[in-house]
């Protein structure tokens, strides 16, 4: 970019911005002119200096970025943007914050999104020089300030600076700030610093010209001057260490200047050699830098008079960066082999990521803040990739909605409500059609259109469609689908329970009795047991049909009762005790097989139905026809070829993938033969039936207990 760049953005901002004013009465080109000087004296470049006024263009614009693009170049284009994106969304977060008397939310909201911003630390610096401006505006008209601002700078504004180490910046929003938010506190400090500001100033330039000639004989070249307190650290310090304004130690207070480290600490020991060091008082920020990259000696001494004066020893190098910060070194392309806050940096990428370190900092700092004023546990450890995690986006009432970083806007409607999302159809970004599956971005205007009624889409859930990407939404598009899979199984239960009472002749029986008889809690409960094919129709039949005596002659009944065994059954299935040949059939209500302790039921016409003994189905049937139970058991008879027996295994697990697999494996390195699988998600939970092939059920228990170990698994028993 050309060095004319700066003149030219004013000259492109001036028509549009001449006789605009913000909420303050703050003339617009005004407050960007002061935000220029202001960077200036920072050392930022012309280019950061222009995008102060393409900012403010953008409202002016009707496509701020094909104008600005063809005029600066798509950085600047996108760099104004994104800023005008973020004073939009914060000045509505605010304002919802103020509407709803959640002062404390604001500032939280205002802190989230400043750091999903921070991505480019232009916009960041950007920010932090119009709230600067902000509020010496406000200092200068004598206006209150509005609600929120003065917090949202002293909490979140004024450690954003700290953390990326522009002092200058720091201390001037704390103290307009503090100004604004405790008046009387900032009044009494500022009355006691000027009652003694004459004496103040007259003891600070003869102890400079007496450090400078001390250092000047031991052969070192410095600058020495009185370094400026600030009202709100004097204030904090008065809080934090509840002591009076006369015990604070630097309210009298030194900088000294010298060109390289060895030199740093000779005048170290010039100092400590001619005033009485307070050594409790001495921090070494050189050998031991603060996070932040902060370098300097820090020594509390008395002078003759037993007055303490606090002296801060530096580099000058140390010194732009303590004032300026990132700034003093600019931005990632500018940084080279500097980096920022005294990491050293390669390149461009590990500049950027310098500050990032910084940015998370302060993002850690905010939270525990936060966390501590709530009452809260601290989030110390929370995750450090939060800076890139989250976006913020509006709806077309300006409302300010919270998503994660690559949402769409089927994320957007499920968020405002679960059936805007299953209705959704369409959207519209920034007034443009666009893909459902479409990535939103900082600071655009979302709106959906939906059906009144209607499903989500079974693509919704493919990802590599990607469509969704928040894991709320996607569990409510799955609870969709498995209440959808609820209402069938009942319709066909139902469907299939009327159709027997009516064939039974039975139509106007009380289901919701029927299902209680049978040991259901509600009809809807028999109705998903039958759907699934949990329950027999052939019980519900037992129970409707008038108790009638077997079809078999007396003679014969008497014979199934009384008899004794006869000699086991060759076919190596069940012997039923006085008649060998008799035909039975396991019952499919319970799969009863060996060594299972079984009985059996005479039907009508079907032989001998064998239940395993504690089937609920057999203890209902047996109470409402006990003469109909004879005895059975296991043939022992030795055979060429074993019976196999069908079982129903049931598996409840958190879902995930490759659960089946795992599952399957287990059945087939144990030699199980799997003739049957059912599956079911629910709410994130799996419930599966597998039907498998057994000789003898005491195998069955070894592999259950070997499924219960597979991840996930939370219970495995036989049905």
């Amino acid at each position: 970019m050309d060095d004319g760049v700066l003149q030219k953005a004013r000259n492109f901002a001036q028509p549009l911005l001449e006789g605009s004013t913000f909420e303050s009465g703050e003339d617009v080109l005004a407050h960007a002119d002061a935000m220029v000087r202001m960077l200036a004296q920072m050392g930022d470049s012309q280019e950061m200096q222009a995008a102060c006024y393409l900012v403010y263009a953008c409202d002016h614009l009707a496509k701020p970025e094909d104008v600005i693009g063809k005029a600066f170049g798509a950085s600047f284009a996108a760099l104004a943007i994104e800023t005008s994106r973020l004073i939009r969304i914060q000045r509505q977060a605010r304002l919802s914050a103020t509407d709803g008397a959640q002062p404390d939310l604001g500032v939280e909201n205002v802190r989230k999104m400043l750091l999903a911003f921070s991505r480019d630390l232009r916009v960041v610096m950007l920010r932090l020089a119009s709230r600067l401006q902000t509020l010496r505006h406000y200092s200068v008209v004598k206006k209150p300030l509005p609600s929120g601002l003065a917090q949202e700078s002293l909490q979140v504004f004024a450690p954003l600076a700290n953390r990326l180490g522009i002092w200058q910046m720091k201390w001037e929003l704390e103290d307009l700030s503090f100004r604004f938010t405790e008046p009387d506190a900032y009044r009494q400090v500022a009355q006691w610093l000027d009652g003694k500001r004459a004496e103040r100033e007259s003891y600070i330039a003869s102890t400079c010209a007496s450090i400078l000639q001390g250092l000047k004989s031991q052969g070192i070249d410095a600058k020495v001057y009185g370094r400026p307190k600030h009202i709100y650290s004097i204030v904090k310090k008065m809080r934090d260490k509840s002591v009076g304004f006369d015990r604070i130690l630097d309210i009298r207070a030194f900088r000294i200047l010298v060109d390289t480290v060895p030199n740093c600490y000779a005048a170290l020991s010039w100092v400590h050699s001619h005033y009485v060091p307070m050594v409790e008082e001495f921090n070494d920020y050189i050998a031991r830098p603060k996070s932040n990259g902060y370098q300097s000696l820090h020594t509390v001494v008395r002078d003759v008079q037993l007055k303490a004066i606090e002296i801060q020893i530096r580099t000058q190098g140390m010194h732009d960066h303590a004032e300026h910060g990132v700034a003093a070194h600019w931005a990632y392309k500018e940084a080279g082999k500097k980096g920022y806050s005294g990491v050293s940096a390669t390149g461009a990428y590990d500049a950027k990521i310098a500050v990032l370190r910084q940015l998370l900092a302060w993002e850690r700092d905010m939270a525990s803040a936060n966390a501590q004023s709530l009452g809260k546990p601290s989030q110390s450890k929370q995750d450090e990739h939060v800076a890139a995690d989250r976006i913020y986006v509006l709806t077309p009432e300006a409302a300010v909605v919270e998503l994660p970083e690559g949402a769409t806007p089927i994320d957007f409607a499920y968020t405002l409500h679960t059936n805007l999302g299953h209705r959704c159809r369409g959207a519209h970004v920034d007034g443009a059609m666009v893909p459902l599956n479409t990535v939103l971005k900082n600071g655009q205007t979302v709106s959906i259109t939906a059906l009144k009624e209607g499903g989500p889409s079974r693509d919704w859930l493919n990802p590599e469609l990607g469509f969704l990407v928040s894991p709320r939404a996607r569990a409510k598009v799955r609870a969709w689908f498995n209440a959808q899979v609820l209402q069938e199984t009942l319709s066909k239960g139902r469907e299939s329970v009327e159709k027997l009472l009516q064939r039974e002749g039975k139509s106007s029986t009380n289901l919701e009795e029927l299902s209680g008889h049978l040991g259901f809690k509600s009809s809807e409960a028999l109705f998903e047991s039958v759907g699934k094919e949990e329950f027999s129709l052939r019980a519900i039949e037992q129970f409707l049909r008038p108790h009638v005596a077997p079809n078999v002659t007396p003679d014969e009944y008497i014979l199934l009762k009384k008899s004794k065994p006869t000699k086991p059954s060759e076919n190596g299935g069940v012997l039923v005790v006085g008649i060998d040949s008799l035909m039975t059939q396991l019952a499919k209500c319970c799969k009863p097989a060996p060594p299972d302790e079984i009985k059996g039921f005479v039907t009508r016409g079907k032989g001998v139905s064998i239940h395993r003994e504690d089937c609920s189905n057999f203890a209902q049937i047996e109470r409402k026809n006990p003469d109909r139970v004879i005895e059975v058991a296991w043939s022992s008879a030795k055979v060429t070829q074993p019976l196999a027996y069908q079982v129903d295994v049931s598996i409840e697990a958190f879902d995930r993938q490759g659960l089946l697999r795992d599952i399957s494996e287990v059945f087939a390195k144990e030699k199980m033969n799997v003739v049957g699988v059912q599956t079911q998600s629910i709410k994130e939970v799996a419930w599966m039936t597998f039907t498998v092939e057994v000789i003898d059920t005491r195998k069955l228990n070894k592999v259950l207990g070997l499924i219960g170990e597979v991840k996930g698994v939370r219970n495995a028993r036989r049905r």
